[in-house]
């Protein structure tokens, strides 16, 4: 659980940095042995690319970095639950673990069955959920 709670710190730094920037403060890390081998946060803005989510924009930096198309041996942390774009996303790289932070009721990749992801992939959810849930709140008072 403590390396959970560590790596999903990491994801909020990112969240931080995209509400720094005006973007929607999800944040993403994608670990292998141990090790951050991706780090983003949303780009949606930025970008103006509807596609530029957090997790999209990690799963090209690990592919990248991994030296393939294929994450089995990884795991993503993200602040909030992925959306359906994105765990199909993850469910193409193959994934081996999503850890999330705050559930997303409306837009949750949960929402659907059968799974989004890869039949493989395993999920944790809640860790630091609070605090990402928070961070995510606290951005949306502060333009509504």
């Amino acid at each position: 659980m403590m390396e959970h709670e560590r790596f999903m710190n990491e994801a909020l730094k990112e969240a931080r940095k995209a509400a720094s920037e005006g973007e929607i403060p999800i944040g993403a890390v994608i670990v292998s042995g141990g090790t951050v081998i991706a780090r983003a946060h949303n780009l949606v803005e930025t970008l103006n690319d509807a596609t530029a989510h957090a997790e999209m924009q990690a799963i090209t930096m690990a592919t990248e970095r991994y030296g393939g198309k294929y994450l089995p041996d990884c795991t993503i942390y993200v602040t909030v639950e992925p959306c359906p774009m994105c765990a199909a996303a993850l469910a193409w790289a193959q994934i081996g673990t999503v850890v999330y932070g705050a559930d997303d009721s409306k837009r949750g990749f949960s929402l659907f069955t059968p799974s989004l992801l890869h039949p493989k992939t395993k999920v944790v959810k809640g860790i630091l959920a609070e605090e990402c849930g928070r961070i995510l709140s606290d951005f949306f008072k502060t333009i509504r």
